[in-house]
């Protein structure tokens, strides 16, 4: 019985997403093509600046020691922000919007383990060169 709810939620979305567009059009008029349009352009920007960036986000997850699917389930929830950006709609606008604006995992991650706590003292060993080899 649930599944069917979801079934009839599914195929009603697009008819609820045109609706509103209508709504929309008759407040404001023909700039409603305008903001669909520019939705659009800006979902695109999403998904592909995701499609760069989370391959990089996953490394870092893994080097500070945070958990990695927090960083892919960062990068799905960006990307399907981004897949309803550019469906036409201001219900799935909304949607994404929300969406985009959880918190991310950067706040919650750990403390580089190999970084010293006084970032102003550096260990190690050094042999002084005479200044003739240095030239």
């Amino acid at each position: 019985m649930r599944f069917g709810w979801i079934v009839l939620l599914l195929l009603s979305f697009p008819v609820l997403e045109a609706i509103g567009i209508f709504w929309v059009a008759h407040a404001i008029g023909s700039w409603v093509l305008l903001l669909l349009l520019l939705a659009a352009v800006a979902g695109i920007m999403l998904i592909r600046l995701e499609r760069a960036v989370w391959g990089p986000r996953l490394l870092f997850s893994l080097q500070s020691g945070a958990n990695p699917l927090a960083s892919l389930f960062a990068s799905g929830r960006i990307l399907l922000a981004g897949g309803l950006l550019v469906f036409p709609g201001f219900i799935s606008d909304a949607i994404a919007l929300v969406l985009l604006l959880i918190p991310g995992t950067w706040a919650g991650r750990k403390a580089d383990p190999m970084r010293p706590a006084n970032d102003d003292v550096l260990e190690g060993e050094f042999k002084r060169e005479p200044d003739d080899l240095l030239r």
